[in-house]
């Protein structure tokens, strides 16, 4: 159990009550049971770290006002618009006997030994809290998930977890789902189209076809030019060619 330092204040005005804020503490009240409600001031930065902590609103705190222990659950706090700061803050006294409705985070335990995740499974949380009635004296930090051997398909219902004693959901009447491991989604990209064997075969077959008719162009180009080189061989020596007289 954390212990706050808190003091009491006497601030009327919000002119004293800004003032207390400029000196860095945050103003609050402590209320319930049969004492009266008090109004103290507790240190912003030593507030800041403890809200930092996840389960801070669900845990169950020892609150020194100027030396007295009081036990008390944080409640409702207040933040600055621009600052994000925390400005002010509300405690329920616990008292013994007396019931509390609180939201309990839920831890899940045990993920790297889930057969149904290390397949690809994909744990779907429905509630990553659950409201319960809990007596002030027993309110559980979190409740837990184990998921050791868990597969796909199976679900945690509010009855599979263990509650502490005479602690309840506030929902009542139906037992609602906390998580559930699901079957892996997967998307499947569109094929790219590809070439077949046959349509490259064909277009090498056309690139060949049209090498050996490029080399015939040139083979018949050449006898051309043969030929013609011989007929103007015959006009400037009309006897050159033909066969000796004897």
């Amino acid at each position: 159990m954390n212990t706050i330092d808190a003091s009491l204040r006497n601030t009327k005005t919000s002119g004293e009550v800004n003032k207390l804020r400029s000196e860095g503490n945050v103003p609050g009240i402590v209320y319930g049971g049969k004492s009266e409600t008090q109004k103290i001031s507790i240190s912003k930065k030593l507030l800041k770290n403890l809200i930092e902590k996840e389960n801070f609103l669900s845990s169950i705190l020892n609150l020194k006002i100027d030396g007295k222990d009081e036990n008390v659950l944080p409640k409702e706090i207040s933040y600055d618009i621009l600052t994000d700061d925390p400005i002010h803050i509300d405690f329920l006294r616990i008292v013994k006997g007396s019931s509390v409705i609180i939201e309990i985070p839920v831890n899940f335990i045990n993920t790297e030994k889930s057969p149904g995740l290390k397949r690809g499974g994909v744990l779907n949380i429905v509630r990553r809290k659950v409201e319960l009635k809990c007596p002030s004296e027993n309110i559980p930090s979190e409740l837990v998930v184990d998921l050791d051997g868990v597969d796909i398909g199976h679900s945690f219902k509010i009855s599979s977890i263990k509650l502490p004693e005479n602690v309840e959901p506030t929902i009542r009447g139906r037992d609602f789902v906390i998580a559930t491991v699901a079957a892996p989604t997967v998307i499947k990209e569109p094929e790219k189209p590809a070439e077949t064997e046959e349509g490259a075969e064909g277009a090498e077959a056309a690139a060949a076809t049209g090498e050996g008719a490029a080399e015939t162009g040139d083979a018949k180009d050449a006898k051309g030019a043969e030929g013609e080189k011989k007929e103007a061989d015959k006009k400037e020596d009309p006897k050159k060619g033909q066969p000796e007289k004897k």
